[in-house]
């Protein structure tokens, strides 16, 4: 008798000691994931790119509804420029708490192309899928009451990664801790900005207004992919952006190729010839000082990449391409460096619609990525300097007629204002908490990232409210974000909520 009360006590502080906070969120989650979804899919279902400031309005309210459901006091935060998409910003506070943590998520996406999207998607007409459509996965009608979800069915919509998994995860963490009969242990501030995708420009007014009232210990950016190993990571930088513009000129109309073939000047030539002196075959930027600004790692941010899992060889064989640039250096070291991309080139018609010209212009845009050291108007400089030192005059607009009279190489250069890397440092207290609370959700290591690949205005943040930011991303690598046919994984949805959730419950 005496070994079988000792079982049964057992047996009951085992059960008591099964019931932490993250297991009952995760129950809530498995509860609730078809309201969830059908919620999400809301969401994602309205028009939210730059162009449409209505349908970014929209989703502005809605999100703003979405917070006052789960009992968030949320309003919109005006920029002090008028038509300025607003931010949605909400408080709460909890007795006793001595930190405050803002989470960070945008709402507006990049523009979309329907007819590029894979037929039976449309981009803001939510749609499921068994699995990637690249690899098998097939389209699925959506769900009936008590059907389960599988984590691995895909959700495709504009934005369904990039961002609004990100406010969504934030939002259902917050509401799977309050319908847990549990409550987060820090302030908890909701910031939900509508103007990353074209660089936040307004961003910096915003802050400036209502700095008082962003006061916190830290940024929680929820942004981008977990690692290409499916595993969950934290990130303590992101690159900083800027775009370029380039319009070369040719004669003044199109020409018969057979007339005037060998004589007349060529842009779309010229324009290659430029575009291919920027780069050797190595992707190493040609770029006279591209590189010399860059801060070195430290220490701690070499020991953090050196644990990073190297998927390089399989990440290439899944994208179809037989060398990777940079040899001798994996992924996530080029991560840390600057870059040139060209963004996309055009120049008279392909396909159905080429004809036997010589075209007038030739156009193409470039993004500079940037790393802590570059300054982003700077590095445009020392491009616009490589660009004259290939003989060409840069214009600053239209060509007059005594320039195209004088000049044999005229293009014009268009730089956006851009945005400033940013990171910070992986030994401060608060940044080990952060890595220990998302360790609380799953078994296998967390991936500790110095940079991500992709940008974010975080520097404004630093410039702005002296603030730290750390990024905690939950979509699938494999997401296509800012391309046709953008998806996330549900699961990747499901475990973001629980990552937001443990960061709540910080002390």
């Amino acid at each position: 008798m005496k070994n079988l009360l000792s079982l049964a006590f057992l047996t009951l502080v085992a059960a008591a000691s099964a019931d932490t906070p993250m297991q009952r969120v995760r129950q809530f989650r498995q509860t609730h994931e078809a309201a969830l979804l059908a919620e999400f899919e809301q969401l994602v279902a309205i028009p939210n790119v730059a162009a449409d400031t209505a349908g970014l309005r929209r989703t502005a309210q809605f999100i703003q509804g979405m917070m006052r459901r789960r009992g968030i006091a949320a309003e919109l935060l005006a920029a002090p420029t008028p038509g300025v998409p607003p931010v949605v910003f909400g408080e709460v506070r909890v007795p006793g708490a001595t930190r405050t943590v803002i989470f960070y998520a945008h709402y507006d996406g990049q523009p979309v192309n329907p007819a590029q999207w894979r037929e039976g998607l449309q981009p803001f007409r939510p749609q499921l899928a068994s699995g990637p459509l690249d690899r098998g996965g097939q389209l699925v009608a959506a769900p009936v009451a008590g059907q389960p979800l599988s984590p691995d069915w895909r959700l495709y919509a504009r934005s369904a990664s990039d961002d609004k998994a990100g406010v969504m995860a934030i939002l259902s963490g917050y509401e799977a801790l309050t319908a847990s009969k549990l409550r987060p242990k820090v302030n908890v501030k909701f910031f939900f900005e509508g103007e990353e995708e074209r660089g936040s420009p307004h961003l910096a007014e915003i802050l400036a207004r209502h700095k008082a009232r962003l006061a916190s210990d830290v940024w929680v950016i929820c942004d981008g992919p977990v690692h290409q190993s499916g595993r969950k990571q934290v990130v303590f930088g992101a690159r900083g952006d800027v775009n370029m513009r380039l319009h070369v000129y040719g004669p003044r109309r199109p020409l018969h190729s057979g007339h005037y073939g060998n004589w007349a000047p060529n842009p779309a030539l010229a324009l290659t010839r430029l575009l291919a002196s920027m780069e050797d075959s190595t992707g190493r930027v040609r770029v006279a000082g591209f590189y010399d600004d860059v801060t070195p790692l430290s220490s701690a941010e070499k020991a953090a990449l050196a644990q990073v899992p190297n998927l390089d060889e399989t990440i290439r064989q899944e994208l179809g391409f037989a060398r990777a640039y940079g040899p001798g250096q994996s992924l996530v070291e080029l991560l840390n460096q600057p870059s040139l991309n060209i963004n996309g080139m055009q120049s008279a018609n392909v396909g159905a619609q080429a004809a036997n010209v010589i075209p007038t212009t030739a156009s193409a845009v470039l993004d500079l990525r940037l790393v802590p050291g570059n300054d982003a108007q700077r590095q445009v400089q020392k491009v616009v300097r490589h660009i004259e030192a290939q003989g060409f005059h840069v214009l600053s607009a239209e060509p007059t007629d005594a320039e195209r009279a004088r000049y044999p190489l005229l293009v014009r250069v268009q730089a956006e204002p851009g945005y400033n890397a940013q990171r910070t440092r992986l030994d401060l207290p608060i940044a080990r908490q952060i890595i220990a609370a998302v360790q609380t959700t799953v078994a296998e290591p967390v991936v500790v990232l110095p940079t991500m690949g992709g940008s974010l205005p975080l520097y404004v943040f630093e410039q702005q409210l002296q603030a730290q930011t750390i990024t905690v991303p939950v979509a699938n690598y494999d997401n296509n974000q800012h391309a046709e046919n953008e998806n996330i994984r549900l699961g990747n949805l499901w475990e973001g909520l629980e990552t937001m959730a443990a960061i709540m419950l910080l002390k």
